[in-house]
């Protein structure tokens, strides 16, 4: 009984295929099964695991000061356009790590601040 032998693939066929997607035919592990990520609580977000302080740990610590800070603070310290950091409010503080956002209107300025949990505004 004589079994199926399978071509050899051309050169041709292969160097199409590394031209069509370059970075995952040289990346190891490239066509692995993504996993899902685990379940991260609130601290854990604010806090890298390398040690090094980020953008989302500049805002965050802006946030939590009492008096809160302004978009244009943010502005300065991330160099972020102004789009991005309501985006960032938005995404990361309201959704993703589920903070209490409270904005309060001091004179012509707004002042965005992490209000602690229970406390009313």
């Amino acid at each position: 009984m004589a079994t199926k032998q399978s071509k050899p693939k051309s050169s041709k066929r292969i160097a199409k295929r590394l031209r069509s997607n370059p970075s995952s035919a040289r990346k190891p592990g490239a066509g692995k099964a993504a996993v899902a990520p685990k379940a991260v609580t609130p601290k854990q977000a604010t806090v890298k695991a390398t040690g090094r302080s980020s953008k989302q740990d500049a805002v965050l610590g802006l946030l939590r000061q009492p008096k809160g800070t302004t978009i244009s603070a943010i502005m300065k310290a991330t160099d972020w356009q102004q789009h991005s950091v309501r985006g960032f409010f938005a995404g990361v503080v309201k959704k993703k790590l589920r903070l209490n956002l409270v904005s309060d209107k001091i004179g012509d300025e707004r002042f965005y601040r992490i209000a602690k949990p229970g406390a009313a505004s």
